[in-house]
C-alpha cells in the first residue's frame, strides 16, 4: 500500500509547475532515452548501440531534397535510358522499397546496410554536407554500388562507385511531412531553387 501511495505522491511532485520537479522530469526523460529508446532502436535496426550513442548510425533521418520525390508514377519513371544501361525496366521493380518514392520532409527509418540489393535505397557518404540518399540500380563485381535520385534526370559523379566505407544505411520505411518541424528552422537559409516543398 505505501508503494501505491509513494507512487501518487511522486506523480503528483512531477506535475508541479517547478524548477525541482522540471530537473526530475528532465532526468527521467534522459534516463528512458538512454536506457529504452536507444537499445530499441539499436535491436530494430540492427545497429550497435554505441554507433547509435556517438551518431556514427542514425535510425532516423529527414529528407532534405526531392531527388527521391516522384511526379510520375515508377513505371514512367523507370522508362528514363539510365534504368535499361543498366538493364532494369518496370518488371525488375516488383520488390523494391519505398516504391512511390519520399519528399523532402518526410522522416525516413533506416537500418544497416547488410544484404544490399538492387531496387534497395541507400544512404551514403559521398563528402557533402549531408549524406545522399538514393535508390541502388547496379552492384558490381566488387561490391561497388551506383545509386540515382528516382526524380533526377541523370547521375551524380558521387553516385558511381559507392564502397561500402561509404554506406550509413538503407531505408524501410517512411513517416510523412514529420521532419517539417525541423526544417522549417533552417530550409529558409538554402538556395532560392533549393527551398519549399517539392
Amino acid at each position: 500500500m505505501d508503494i501505491k501511495n509513494n507512487f501518487k505522491r511522486f506523480r503528483a511532485f512531477l506535475k508541479e509547475d517547478s524548477w525541482p520537479s522540471f530537473f526530475v522530469g528532465l532526468l527521467i526523460a534522459l534516463i528512458v532515452i538512454k536506457l529504452v529508446i536507444f537499445p530499441s532502436l539499436s535491436l530494430i535496426s540492427g545497429f550497435s548501440f554505441d554507433d547509435i550513442l556517438s551518431g556514427r548510425a542514425q535510425p532516423l533521418v529527414i529528407v532534405e531534397s526531392c531527388s527521391m520525390y516522384h511526379q510520375f508514377d515508377l513505371d514512367q519513371i523507370v522508362q528514363n535510358k539510365i534504368y535499361s544501361d543498366y538493364g532494369l525496366n518496370y518488371s525488375n521493380t516488383s520488390n523494391w522499397v519505398l516504391k512511390g518514392g519520399f519528399t523532402k520532409g518526410d522522416i525516413i527509418f533506416v537500418i544497416s546496410p547488410k544484404n544490399l540489393k538492387i531496387g534497395d535505397v541507400l544512404i551514403f557518404n559521398a563528402g557533402q554536407t549531408n549524406p545522399i540518399i538514393h535508390r541502388v540500380i547496379n552492384i558490381d563485381g566488387a561490391g561497388k554500388v551506383t545509386t540515382k535520385g528516382d526524380n533526377n534526370f541523370g547521375l551524380l559523379d558521387a553516385e558511381k562507385k559507392i564502397s561500402e566505407e561509404q554506406f550509413v544505411g538503407k531505408a524501410v520505411f517512411k513517416i510523412p511531412a514529420i521532419g517539417w518541424i525541423k526544417l522549417i528552422f533552417f530550409d529558409w537559409m538554402k538556395p532560392e531553387n533549393q527551398r519549399g516543398f517539392c
